[in-house]
C-alpha cells in the first residue's frame, strides 16, 4: 500500500494555522496533505517540517473547526502543483489556484511544482531592453527594464493598488512586435479592491492578457504563502515556454511576511527583526530570484513587488531586506499625496540599478541619461532651499535660487503628476522634461552634452 492511501487519524495538536500528525512513515518537507474534518469537509495542507514518525502540517484553508480526535489526513506524495495551459491568460484564481471567474476550469497541459527551479546564474541573460510603463516618474528617472525585480515602497493609505493596475494596463516593450502578458497577484486585498481591478482590467481591455491571483483579507492568510508562488509559476510558463514578455506584479509583500510571522510563532520559533523570523531574507530572496532573463530563451519575467511600509518606515525589515535582494526601489511619499499629487513618487529616494543599460540610443532616446541627471539634480536643489527658505524666508534667496525653487513646484505639478490613465510615451515624458529645463538658464545644464542641448533644448524658450 503506496502512502497515499494511508488516512493518518493521529493529529496529536492543532496551534494557529498548524497541525501535527504522528506515527507517519515515508513523508517529505514540501508534500501536500490532504485533510479531511469531522463533518467530511476536505482541506489542504503543506508538510513544513518532518521528523521521526511526526509532520508539522501548515492549513491553506485556516485550522479552525478542527480537533485532535476525528480529523484525518492523507500525504498525496508529491509537492504542491499549478496546472498550466496557453488559455490561463485572462483568468482569474483564488489563493489555492481555483478559477474563481465562473468559467469552465482550466485543462492543463501540464503540472508545474510551485517551488520551481532557481535559474542557474551562468545561464541568466543581463536585463537590457526598455519596459514603458507609461509614467513618467518610472520611465524618464527610474527607467524599468525586461528581465529587472524593481519594488514599489509605499504605506497605508497611499494610492499603490491605483499604480499598480495602472502599470499592468500601460506596461510594454517597444519597438518589437512581442507577445506582452501581465500576471498580476494581489494578497490580503480586499472584495471592493479586487472588484475594481477585475472590472478595470476588463473595461480597458487589459484582462485579456493578464492572469489575476487573488488573495483576499478575509481569505485564510497562510494562503498567501503559496499564492505569489503560483502567479511566479503561472509567469515562468508563458515567459520560458511560450516565449512571452512577462510582468508580474506582486501587492502587497507585507501581507506576505505578516503570514510568515504567524507561522514563525505558531511553530515557537527564535524570532529575528521586529519578529519576523531570521531566515525571512532566504524566503523573500525565493520569491524575488525567479524574475529575470535566460540565455537561449526569447522570453523574460520583469517583477514590480509592490510593498506597504509599517509606519512610512524604510528601515523595516521588509522593505529593508527587499532593497538587498533587488535592483532598486520606488519610494511613495505621503507629503506628496497630501498635496493631491498622483502618483506621489519621491523621486530622491528612488532609485534604478540597471537603468543606464535599459536606455539610450536605440532603446529610448540618446538625450535620455543626461536630462535624467539634470532632471534629478535641479529637482534635488529646489528641493534643498525649500528647506532653507523655511529658515531665512523667500526674500534672502538671489534670482538663480527662486528659478530652481520654483523649479521644483513645477516639476512635481508637470513631471511627478499624471491621471491615473495617462500613458505618457518616453518622448512625452522627455519633452515635458526638456520643456520643464527650459525655464533654467542654459549655463546651468551641466549634466547635459551640449550637443543634445542645441539639438533638443525648446527654441522658442532659448535662455543664456
Amino acid at each position: 500500500m503506496s502512502n497515499k492511501d494511508i488516512e493518518y487519524s493521529s493529529v496529536s495538536e492543532v496551534a494557529g494555522p498548524l497541525m501535527v500528525v504522528e506515527g507517519i512513515k515515508d513523508v517529505a518537507y514540501n508534500e501536500v496533505v490532504k485533510i479531511r474534518t469531522a463533518s467530511g469537509e476536505e482541506r489542504t495542507g503543506q508538510v513544513l517540517e518532518a521528523f521521526m514518525d511526526k509532520a508539522i502540517v501548515q492549513v491553506f484553508e485556516g485550522t479552525k473547526g478542527l480537533d485532535t480526535k476525528n480529523t484525518s489526513a492523507r500525504f498525496i506524495g508529491e509537492t504542491m502543483k499549478l496546472g498550466v495551459a496557453k488559455d490561463i491568460l485572462g483568468r482569474v484564481f483564488d489563493g489555492t489556484g481555483n478559477p474563481i471567474d465562473d468559467a469552465p476550469p482550466i485543462i492543463p497541459d501540464d503540472r508545474r511544482d510551485i517551488n520551481g527551479n532557481p535559474i542557474n546564474p551562468y545561464a541568466r541573460e543581463y536585463p537590457r531592453e526598455f519596459i514603458q510603463t507609461g509614467i513618467s516618474t518610472i520611465d524618464g528617472l527610474n527607467t524599468l527594464v525586461r528581465g529587472q525585480k524593481l519594488p514599489i515602497f509605499s504605506g497605508a493609505g497611499l494610492p499603490h493598488n491605483e499604480m499598480a493596475a495602472q502599470i499592468a494596463r500601460q506596461a510594454r516593450v517597444l519597438g518589437r512586435e512581442e507577445t506582452f502578458a501581465v500576471v498580476f497577484c494581489a494578497m490580503g486585498i480586499t472584495a471592493e479592491e479586487a472588484n475594481l481591478f477585475i472590472k478595470d482590467f476588463e473595461n480597458t481591455g487589459a484582462l485579456e492578457r493578464t492572469v489575476m491571483f487573488l488573495n483576499l483579507a478575509d481569505d485564510p492568510t497562510i494562503e498567501r504563502i503559496i499564492l505569489p508562488r503560483m502567479a511566479l509559476t503561472c509567469a515562468e510558463y508563458l515567459a520560458f515556454d511560450l516565449n512571452m514578455q512577462v510582468l508580474i506584479i506582486l501587492t502587497d509583500l507585507t501581507n506576505y511576511a505578516e503570514a510568515l510571522r504567524e507561522i514563525a510563532a505558531a511553530r515557537e520559533e527564535v524570532p529575528g527583526r521586529r519578529g519576523y523570523p531570521g531566515y525571512m531574507y532566504t524566503d523573500l530572496a525565493t520569491i524575488y530570484e525567479r524574475a529575470g532573463r535566460i540565455k537561449g530563451k526569447k522570453g523574460s519575467i520583469t517583477q514590480i513587488p509592490m510593498l506597504t511600509m509599517p509606519d512610512d518606515d524604510i528601515t523595516h525589515p521588509i522593505p529593508d531586506l527587499t532593497g538587498y535582494i533587488t535592483e532598486g526601489q520606488i519610494v511613495l511619499n505621503r507629503g506628496l499625496h497630501k498635496k493631491d499629487i498622483y502618483p506621489p513618487v519621491a523621486v530622491l529616494p528612488c532609485l534604478s540599478r540597471l537603468m543606464d543599460r535599459g536606455i539610450g540610443k536605440d532603446r529610448t532616446r540618446e538625450d535620455h541619461a543626461g536630462v535624467s541627471n539634470q532632471l534629478y539634480a535641479a529637482y534635488a536643489e529646489g528641493c534643498d532651499l525649500r528647506d532653507l527658505v523655511a529658515i531665512v524666508g523667500e526674500d534672502a534667496l538671489s534670482d538663480r535660487d527662486r528659478k530652481f525653487l520654483k523649479f521644483a513646484d513645477e516639476f512635481e505639478k508637470k513631471f511627478v503628476t499624471q491621471d491615473t490613465h495617462e500613458n505618457r510615451s518616453i518622448i512625452d515624458t522627455l519633452t515635458i522634461g526638456w520643456k520643464l529645463l527650459s525655464e533654467l538658464p542654459k549655463s546651468e545644464l551641466k549634466k547635459i552634452d551640449e550637443k543634445y542641448i542645441e539639438k533638443y533644448f525648446p527654441k522658442k524658450d532659448k535662455k543664456e
